[in-house]
């Protein structure tokens, strides 16, 4: 199937510009893709001087061409348009209604200047098609018609360094070295007489134009010359826009997907007889057709296959590789938009791109929002894995820093992430922040308050059971201290250091068999938190882990959890009277089997130096934050 060049009415002989047309047209024509790899010729001439069938000779376009059998009377009205057939760079043919018409009389004059001036300002390439016969003479139709272009050219505010190409129809047997010569001569002639602004005067006529010449055949009478040297004339137009080209010292290109607003701003100050003053009128594209693709570019996100799939990862989970992904759905889109928008004016094009990066980063703003709360959920559990660690192995002594140590990791992990997942300046998680430090605190301060209570009520069970126990059997501990105490005062100095040690060994002891501080955990303390399920852990504390602790706590400290100390309940302490016996089991027996030698031979040292029960509480203790933190951050998420 042949290809269509698509050709319609832009510009009607009553000047109406159909922008319907033209839209149509770029689109059909893919002529918005192109850049600024195209090319725009048109033809101006008088009536009946053969442009359309020209135009039709070298393009393969379809102009309507005049009927000889019909009398040379006026073909082309307006300004029609079509695609060159077969030409790269794509090429633009504007055949313009001819000049000096008997339709038009007088009244003609108005419209001739108007299409002139409208070729000149969108042409790269203004075709001249003029009589041979005409050159020299004073009064020929290419004299005023020339007169029309230069002073067009002169309104543009500015040299475009247009193209220029007379092509003399019906060559006679005159030498085409000197048809070319006395041409020049006139085109300089009528440049020099025409006026100039100011800032034109002077300027030679190679600043605004670059002329070429050629010559063809009667149509008519010698149809095969002349279609062997419009075959010749054509390859000019290939590649014709490349340094050397037909074009190729043209100058501020404007891009391809601006060309129909362009044309249309352009006719219409030209039709209100305002100044052409195509440097502002380009920058009111150049706005106009950013602002368009920034739209066009922030609409195609919103339907984006790989920013809504990580959207909708992200409000599920941690999205793995968040990062990553999000920075390459900026930079795409941005892409997306240089691409398009690379030709038109650099400032013009830089500001609208950082518009459109804001706006963009907007819509993408709730994915980093739903990541920072995963986040607070991750470190919150976090908090509470390490804190509950804290507890269990904790006495009086340094629990109140190991746990500010706690929530300072914790802190310190979500502040890394937190920055980790962002791509933006602007993106502020210090509202996330805040709100994770005060469930920490709040979290903290619930825990504190019910493991002193836990902590002084096994404190004066433990040292109770001691006493009951060394009033029935020992002789250690307090009533040694008490006992020995009138005539030894080193002994009962070793004594009570070995009470206050036995004390703090059977609280640790029973501090890590509670189950009031266990809520929710995974067994497998190596396994990493659900992070998802981290909102839960506000409610372990609050709902069942309360519970355990405000609600059957303290029944296990007064009532079961006593158990926890001798094994069969606080009767085992208080109610039974056996309670040296359950105390046996305890750790109370380590005063009663070597309790003497303890004390007074290598006791003390084991309770002081070596023995397991200082060393787990004050020697461990650093240890066990050590450990805690290892073990913390093996529940950490891969990062992203």
């Amino acid at each position: 199937m042949a290809e269509d060049c698509c050709s319609f009415h832009l510009i009607s002989g009553d000047g109406v510009l159909n922008m319907e047309g033209l839209e149509n047209f770029s689109r059909t024509t893919n002529l918005s893709q192109r850049g600024v790899s195209y090319a725009v010729v048109a033809i101006m001439g008088p009536q009946s001087g053969g442009k359309s069938t020209l135009l039709n000779k070298l393009f393969q376009t379809d102009f309507k061409m005049m009927d000889a059998d019909d009398g040379r009377t006026q073909t082309t009205q307006g300004i029609w348009i079509a695609k060159a057939i077969g030409i790269e760079p794509f090429t633009i043919a504007i055949d313009v209604e001819g000049s000096d018409s008997r339709e038009r009389g007088q009244d003609g004059a108005t419209f001739e200047k108007q299409s002139a001036l409208f070729a000149l300002a969108i042409a790269d390439i203004v075709m001249i098609n003029m009589w041979c016969h005409d050159i020299g003479r004073e009064h020929a139709a290419n004299r005023p018609l020339l007169k029309v272009v230069f002073e067009a050219m002169l309104r543009l505010f500015r040299a475009r360094k247009t193209t220029l190409l007379f092509v003399l129809r019906d060559q006679t047997k005159t030498p085409f070295e000197r048809l070319e010569h006395s041409l020049k001569e006139d085109i300089e002639k009528i440049w020099a007489e025409i006026p100039k602004p100011d800032a034109y005067k002077g300027t030679p006529l190679g600043d605004f134009f670059k002329v070429e010449i050629t010559a063809l055949p009667s149509y008519e009478f010698e149809e095969d010359k002349f279609k062997v040297k419009v075959d010749r004339l054509r390859q000019q137009f290939f590649h014709s826009i490349s340094p050397g080209g037909l074009a190729g010292d043209r100058k501020d290109v404007q891009p391809a997907s601006g060309f129909a607003l362009r044309a249309e701003q352009i006719w219409k100050t030209i039709k209100e007889n305002k100044d052409l003053d195509l440097p502002a009128m380009e920058v009111m594209v150049a706005t106009f057709r950013c602002d368009q693709i920034a739209k066009e570019t922030l609409s195609r996100l919103n339907s984006d296959k790989a920013w809504l799939a990580l959207r909708k990862d992200a409000q599920a989970r941690l999205a793995p590789k968040f990062r990553k992904r999000i920075t390459s759905i900026l930079e795409n889109t941005l892409s997306r938009y240089d691409k398009e928008a690379i030709h038109f004016k650099e400032s013009i094009r830089d500001d609208k791109r950082k518009e459109l990066e804001k706006e963009v980063l907007q819509v993408l703003h709730p994915a980093y929002v739903a990541m920072l709360r995963h986040l607070r959920s991750r470190a919150l559990k976090f908090f509470k894995t390490g804190m509950m660690k804290k507890v269990k192995r904790a006495t009086e002594d340094g629990f109140e820093a190991s746990i500010e140590s706690t929530v300072q990791h914790a802190m310190d992990k979500f502040e890394k992430e937190s920055r980790d997942v962002s791509i933006s300046r602007e993106w502020d998680a210090s509202a996330a922040r805040e709100k994770l430090f005060s469930e920490i605190e709040t979290t903290k301060l619930k825990t504190k308050t019910k493991f002193y209570e836990v902590y002084n009520t096994m404190k004066a069970k433990a040292v109770r059971g001691l006493a009951l126990g060394i009033g029935g059997v020992t002789g250690a501990g307090v009533a040694t201290a008490t006992f020995i105490g009138d005539w030894d005062a080193v002994a009962a100095k070793k004594a009570g250091e070995a009470t206050s040690t036995q004390v703090r060994t059977i609280i640790k002891r029973r501090m890590l068999k509670l189950d009031n501080f266990i809520y929710n955990m995974n067994p497998n303390n190596n396994a990493s938190p659900d992070c998802e399920n981290a909102s839960d852990g506000g409610d372990d504390l609050e709902g069942d882990g309360a519970d355990d602790i405000e609600g059957d706590g303290a029944d296990d400290l007064e009532g079961d959890g006593a158990d926890e100390l001798e094994g069969d309940g606080a009767d085992d302490l208080e109610g039974d009277g056996d309670g040296a016996d359950d105390l046996k089991g305890d750790g109370v027996d380590e005063l009663e089997g070597d309790g003497a030698d303890d004390l007074e031979g290598d006791g003390a040292d084991d309770l002081e130096g070596d023995g397991d029960g200082a060393d787990d509480l004050e020697g461990d203790n650093a240890d066990d934050l050590a450990d805690d933190d290892v073990d913390c951050e093996n529940d950490d998420y891969e990062d992203d």
